[in-house]
């Protein structure tokens, strides 16, 4: 097998997912196109994964001033891979639109990483955010299942596909503003297992994070269950 590796290396060699230049190893990206992604791996806010986090808390983690000054709220940690701008997104967009399925592991062990926080405080089921089926035949697939798939077999946690579902057809978030973002997707969730939730420790995943409208309506939905807590994981967030 070894052998047969090296040879397929030869012929069809591996090349960077980010700028396609030919690699001497399969690391998914070359070095130079690494160095130009702005991973959120420091100085980030402990509870909201915002840069940049300046503030102490009573237990020494450094929070951003929007989080300082509020109590609770409906996650209990967010993290992102990676901010979300023009060089960084064509992961995101080839694996989302282009058919490019093959990129989910790779990314998903950015997530992994990027999510040590939420591991640590403990996960008991991870749930992908939904698309409506309509949606999903069209596309094929859901980026975000693909996501929480290879994120359940670096983990070891059980993925609950089916327990939260998107139970009626919205505009693309992309073509809507920030207040419409909200009015979008105003119900559009709904709960097929919620004993599957109840009192657990819920991770959910989703691509990207920009306004937050998708996830704080999902953990909405979500909080019917009366998980124990809700945590986000995305590969990027708009920063």
């Amino acid at each position: 097998m070894r052998v047969l590796s090296r040879l397929i290396d030869l012929i069809l060699p591996p090349r960077c997912a980010f700028c396609g230049k030919v690699m001497n190893e399969d690391k998914g990206i070359c070095d130079d196109c690494i160095a130009q992604i702005d991973f959120l791996n420091h100085d980030i806010c402990y509870r909201c994964g915002y840069p940049y986090g300046n503030i102490l808390d009573k237990k020494g983690h450094k929070l951003c001033g929007k989080c300082a000054g509020k109590r609770g709220g409906l996650f209990r940690l967010s993290r992102s891979a990676y901010g979300y701008d023009d060089f960084s997104k064509k992961l995101i967009l080839d694996l989302k639109f282009n058919d490019k399925t093959d990129l989910a592991p790779l990314l998903a062990k950015m997530m992994y990483v990027a999510g040590q926080d939420i591991f640590t405080a403990g996960v008991d089921v991870i749930v992908p955010v939904p698309l409506h089926y309509t949606r999903l035949l069209k596309r094929k697939y859901n980026q975000s299942a693909l996501l929480a798939k290879e994120l359940g077999k670096l983990t070891g946690i059980p993925v609950l596909y089916n327990s939260l579902v998107k139970k009626r057809i919205t505009k693309p978030q992309v073509e809507c503003s920030g207040m419409e973002r909200i009015k979008n997707l105003k119900n559009a969730f709904a709960l097929s297992h919620p004993e599957d939730l109840s009192g657990k420790r819920v991770l959910l995943i989703d691509d990207v994070l920009t306004t937050g409208s998708t996830l704080h309506e999902c953990a909405q939905t979500l909080k019917k269950a009366k998980p124990l807590s809700i945590d986000t994981l995305t590969i990027a967030r708009a920063l």
